[in-house]
Parts: C-alpha cells; structure tokens; sequence
C-alpha cells in the first residue's frame, strides 16, 4: 500500500516543527508541498533528509514554491511546464516514480474576478491542461496532488449562495478544471465521499475553522489507472487545529 499527501503549508519555515510531527506520525510514502515561499538554498534540506526523506523542491522567495517529498528517489523530474513562456512563478513540480508519476500543483488564487491575475490563473489553466496532454501523462499512472484554488462544485462550498460568482467558485474558473477532467484525470477524494461539507481550507479570519466555513479547494486527481489501485481518500481535519495551524489541512489518497 503507498499513501500520497498533498498539503500547502503555508510557509515551510513557519510550518516546519509541524510538518517534521506531520511526517513522523503519518509516515507518507510521498508528501507534495505547496506555498513554500522559500528559495530551494533556504528550503529545510537536512530536518527532511534526517526524517528519512528525499526533497525534490522548486522553491521562490517570499511567495509560491512546490515540493515533493519520498521515501525513495525518483526516476524522473519535470519542473515547470517548460512550454517557452517567461513565466517566473514556481507552481509545478513533477517526479517519476516505481508508483507512477506525481505531481505537485499550486494553482494561482486569481484575488478577483475579471482581475489580471484571475486571467493568469485562467492562462496557468490552460497551460496546465496542454502540458498533461503534450506529455502524456493522462495514459500513465499519474496523480495530481495539490492547491487548485477550485471548489470544483457547490458541495464544497459551505455557503454557495454567498460565495457565487466570486473566485474559486466561478464558472470559468471550474469549466476549467474540467478541462483537466477531460483528459482522463478524475477526483479520487469523490470516489469515496459524494456527500458536501468536507473541506481543506478555512480562513483564519472570522472563525473560519470552528464554525466549518470552508471550501474543498485542495485535492488529488488521477487517472483511470492510477483510479483503479485507490482504495481510500480523505483529508486530515485534525491538522488544522493546535498552534500555528496551515489556514490548509492534508488531502490524502492510498494505493493498493
């Protein structure tokens, strides 16, 4: 059995007495890591390598960064989308293992509807989907770990009716995740759990997490075959409690 993680930590530096307990007490075959907001020479090599993991990391400062974290080495790194575009953000990482292929995602925010940075989310969207089909990666075992800043539907929205039309619930914003649906990946967590009410981010403001005024904006997709090996998925609510919480709890997904 292997079990996968994804999990923005919202700061590695911040984040990292947690993350090293994290790694300790649930022993992940593979951990994907978003919002570093860490150059790779400040990311915390030698803490993850005396846990007994080895990083692959594509990290930013201040903002951004993606890692991998794994038990054995991968076959294989992709960083980036590697499409010619002069984009400087880190939001994609990917590593080649005996499992399959793994892949860390961040995907932008977006701020605001109609803003610049919600074309560039859309843009990110876009690209994301054509270097999934470019590479192949939809015929392979492959999972998607990651941020996707999408409630893909209003079960995962604890108020849809407030938040409608708004970023991460807009219509274009989930026509393009199921662009990502469409070339063969599908959300293990629905496999498990069709019901609403279960999600992976609340805002520290306002009560947020004890009220349960979340959305489901964190997840793993995967492809028919790595589908077929993925025996359960959840996320790890218990996370987002205690000191100097991750505003993000832990998706995970295990494999037969």
């Amino acid at each position: 059995m292997k079990k996968v993680f994804s999990w923005n930590v919202n700061s590695v530096k911040a984040r990292l007495d947690r993350l090293l307990a994290f790694l300790a007490r649930e022993n992940p075959d593979y951990l994907c890591l978003q919002e570093l907001k860490c150059v790779d020479e400040l990311f915390p090599w030698d803490a993850v390598k005396n846990a007994g993991y080895h990083a692959e990391v594509l990290g930013q400062k201040t903002y951004n960064g993606v890692a991998i974290l794994s038990r054995e080495k991968p076959e294989h790194v992709v960083k980036s989308f590697n499409d010619g575009d002069d984009d400087t953000q880190s939001r994609a990482i990917g590593a080649k293992f005996e499992m399959g292929w793994i892949f860390s995602l961040y995907v932008p925010n977006g701020q605001a509807v109609g803003s610049d940075k919600y074309e560039y989310k859309l843009r990110w969207l876009s690209r994301l989907r054509t270097f999934l089909m470019n590479g192949g990666y939809a015929n392979e075992a492959a999972v998607l770990c990651g941020d996707y800043n999408i409630a893909p539907d209003d079960r995962d929205v604890h108020d849809p009716k407030a938040w409608e039309g708004q970023v991460l619930v807009s219509e274009p914003e989930r026509a393009a995740l199921k662009e990502i649906y469409s070339l063969g990946f599908g959300d293990l967590f629905r496999k498990f759990n069709e019901t609403a009410g279960v999600y992976s981010w609340w805002d520290y403001r306002n009560l947020g997490f004890p009220k349960n005024k979340g959305l489901r904006i964190d997840y793993l997709l995967g492809t028919d075959v790595i589908a077929k090996k993925c025996v359960a998925s959840g996320v790890c609510r218990e996370e987002r409690k205690g000191a100097l919480p991750s505003d993000h709890a832990p998706v995970w997904s295990q494999f037969s």
